[in-house]
């Protein structure tokens, strides 16, 4: 086999507080899909939360734990700082009304030849959304109050924050298969494959800046896209010869997954494409019901009875988007 294949980010994990809060944000406020409601596998008295395009795509996927009595996290170094998301470059003027009518404050500025947005979640998470004239990692999920040539297609790219960014850059760049393209002062922006929306992290070097503490507004991890097992299976070879200490592969019903820390402390995971979402509920109904993987299932009416009820966005069933 050839070197394994890297395709760019696959979905991006955060933590958050009120469940409730969380899913309104990203179904109401952002107008995303509610492609999967399941648990933590980890702590199943928690919901995991996925969020994403019409299709559920790899590329397009936010996902989040919310756990209800949660202490807010700082943002710092060693963490993901900041979540962009692609929205079509002449959509920028709709969004910029929309979180003034929302109450949302927003700083723009403009970022490598592209404008950016940047404003917090509904926990204090910093998310960006980038005017992107490439192509888009995923589709408009056609049943948000969002037009659909105004909405957000999936992430755009992250944002690492570094003490020192040069160990991080050669994992990177000789490891992973990113390569440089662009620096804007302390920040250095790396793309794989054809680059763009989907295929993008920046680094940002900052040393004077503290480390920063896990809890909710904070991103607990980013996953990136290998394309199927034999792959993930060399990936954990390479990572493992190089000296990174990685986990054994995890079945999370929808992909497999390893994960390891880049040397800034960043926890990234390597998680293939199939799967996908569709393996346990039908791709109209994806996000409709609370779906648990087989060896939980025994403890649907225990997990039933911890978890918070939830009020689903009406618009999460029928369709599959434009």
């Amino acid at each position: 086999m050839h070197s394994p294949i890297l395709s760019g980010i696959h979905h991006v994990t955060a933590i958050a507080s009120d469940p409730q809060r969380n899913l309104d944000f990203y179904t109401q406020t952002l107008g995303l899909r509610l492609v999967k409601l399941t648990v933590n596998y980890d702590d199943p008295g928690t919901y995991h939360f996925y969020f994403g395009d019409a299709q559920g795509r790899p590329g397009t996927l936010l996902t989040f734990f919310p756990w209800r009595h949660a202490h807010r996290g700082h943002q710092g170094t060693g963490q993901v700082i900041a979540i962009a998301l692609a929205v079509p470059e002449h959509a920028v003027g709709y969004w910029r009304d929309r979180l003034q009518r929302q109450g949302i404050g927003f700083v723009e500025e403009e970022r490598m030849g592209a404008t950016v947005l940047a404003f917090a979640d509904s926990d204090g998470m910093t998310l960006e959304l980038i005017a992107h004239a490439g192509t888009m990692p995923g589709s408009a999920w056609g049943h948000s109050e969002i037009p659909a040539e105004h909405a957000v297609r999936g992430v755009h790219s992250v944002t690492l924050s570094e003490e020192g960014y040069e160990r991080t850059a050669r994992l990177l760049h000789e490891t992973m298969g990113f390569r440089l393209t662009a620096e804007q002062g302390n920040r250095f922006r790396y793309e794989i494959g054809e680059g763009g929306a989907g295929a993008t992290v920046d680094l940002l070097c900052q040393p004077d800046a503290p480390p920063g503490t896990m809890g909710a507004g904070t991103v607990h991890h980013v996953a990136f896209r290998t394309p199927d097992d034999t792959h993930q299976n060399a990936w954990r070879e390479q990572l493992r010869a190089e000296g990174y200490n990685v986990s054994p592969i995890m079945d999370r019903q929808y992909f497999h997954s390893i994960y390891y820390r880049e040397p800034g402390g960043v926890l990234c995971e390597i998680a293939t494409d199939p799967p996908g979402f569709t393996v346990d509920e039908p791709l109209e109904a994806l996000g409709t019901a609370l779906r648990l993987p087989a060896w939980l299932e025994p403890r649907r009416r225990v997990i039933e009875q911890i978890v918070a009820p939830l009020r689903l966005p009406h618009s999460t069933a029928g369709g599959t988007g434009q």
